[in-house]
């Protein structure tokens, strides 16, 4: 009787009732947030450990980038690149200069990210490395995730992603993820770039080889190829570092940023590269009319600056290791095993105990709100402001989950 004079299961059937399915979202409305925590249209307060697939770095309503969106809302939203305004020089200069790159293209999506990405590389196939027109190529790995656009969705392995929706785009060669051997084997004379994830966020939080990183860096330099990688989910300090590349001190030719750049306010994303890359497009070519608006920009370079300072990278690392010494616990006793960096682990449940999908719903009526992928496993990434006990607890729910 309770639950009927609740809100949520209404706000759950009206949303439903009027979207297209694309999403299977767990039955929770929430009307409000705050730091880590999110309130749902009854009240119920739920600690977020998804943080927006990493959008939510910096915690719901950061107050810096709450007040850096106000002040720029009474002020100027949109030009379209037809003309400069004057918040775009100085996010495209401290982002360029937090990458350690000479150049920024402002986007909005990670896809778009994404696709820019490959078209600069098969640009700078056919403009500098002397490719033949038409005929580049690009390696990934099995298990990727950068996106569901049609072309992006042209070399996902996951069905889901992919079936359906061809006819598929052409020029891109598939590699076990973390098999250097069989990267090496796929690239030839006419390879542009490999695109990589350092760590495989969808595909459960995978962390590749010791090693692999700087064996793809070296290769891609031996074979004039430009090393991509997709930071989208992993970069702006989710791993400890502000890059997942970092910390096996590899710098990859292109950088593909978006989700945290943001700062869970506004979509914001952007390719970062030095200029004999990003330096092949010419006016026409590509571009965007939302990407690197006002808003955005001032809202990112609050993001760019909170990051300088390295507090949320620290955070990251040193409460990263509090919440995976908390699962690794966990282990033999409803976990088959724990992987991952910094705040963001994957975690494989006994499939004999439940789903990922029934874990996700029994933490969500534990108040804690985490996501499934592949069947058996979820995943978690709160946001950097989390605390200890507030770690613990989601450790504590989690546990009780396990026990039945």
């Amino acid at each position: 009787m309770i639950e009927e004079m609740l809100r949520t299961p209404s706000a759950v059937r009206d949303a439903e009732r009027h979207t297209a399915h694309n999403y299977h979202p767990l039955p929770v409305v929430i009307s409000s947030a705050e730091g880590a925590w999110v309130t749902d249209v009854d009240g119920n307060r739920y600690l977020d450990c998804l943080a927006g697939y990493s959008a939510l770095n910096f915690g719901h309503r950061h107050p810096t980038l709450i007040a850096a969106a106000h002040a720029q809302l009474d002020k100027l939203t949109l030009t379209s690149r037809a003309f400069i305004h004057d918040q775009f020089a100085d996010f495209c200069r401290e982002l360029a200069a937090l990458c350690g790159k000479e150049l920024v293209l402002p986007m909005n999506t990670g896809a778009e990210a994404v696709e820019t990405g490959i078209k600069v590389a098969r640009k700078w196939g056919y403009q500098v490395k002397g490719v033949p027109d038409g005929q580049a190529n690009i390696v990934v790995a099995e298990g990727n995730f950068h996106g569901r656009t049609t072309t992006i969705v042209s070399f996902s392995t996951d069905a889901d992603a992919r079936a359906g929706f061809g006819p598929y785009t052409p020029g891109f060669r598939t590699v076990p993820y973390g098999d250097l051997a069989a990267l090496a084997e796929a690239i030839d004379e006419r390879t542009v770039a490999v695109l990589l994830e350092p760590i495989q966020g969808e595909q459960g939080v995978v962390v590749p080889p010791e090693g692999y990183l700087p064996g793809v860096r070296q290769l891609c330099t031996e074979r004039t190829v430009l090393f991509i990688a997709d930071e989208i989910q992993s970069g702006l300090g989710r791993t400890g570092a502000t890059f997942a590349c970092e910390q096996e001190d590899v710098v990859p030719d292109v950088y593909l940023l978006g989700k945290a750049l943001g700062g869970g306010v506004v979509p914001v994303s952007a390719v970062a590269a030095d200029t004999d890359v990003l330096g092949v497009l010419r006016p026409g070519q590509h571009g965007s009319t939302f990407g690197g608006n006002p808003l955005a920009c001032a809202v990112a370079t609050e993001v760019v600056r909170l990051l300088a300072t390295g507090e949320f990278q620290r955070r990251s690392a040193v409460l990263g290791e509090r919440l995976h010494t908390g699962l690794r616990g966990l282990i033999g006793k409803g976990l088959v095993a724990v992987r991952g960096r910094g705040l963001w682990a994957g975690l494989d449940i006994d499939p004999s105990l439940m789903s990922g999908r029934e874990a996700c719903e029994q933490l969500m009526e534990r108040r804690v709100l985490a996501k499934d992928t592949h069947g058996s496993t979820i995943r978690l990434a709160p946001p950097l402001v989390i605390t200890e006990e507030e770690i613990d607890h989601a450790v504590t729910q989690l546990a009780a989950v396990l026990s039945g």
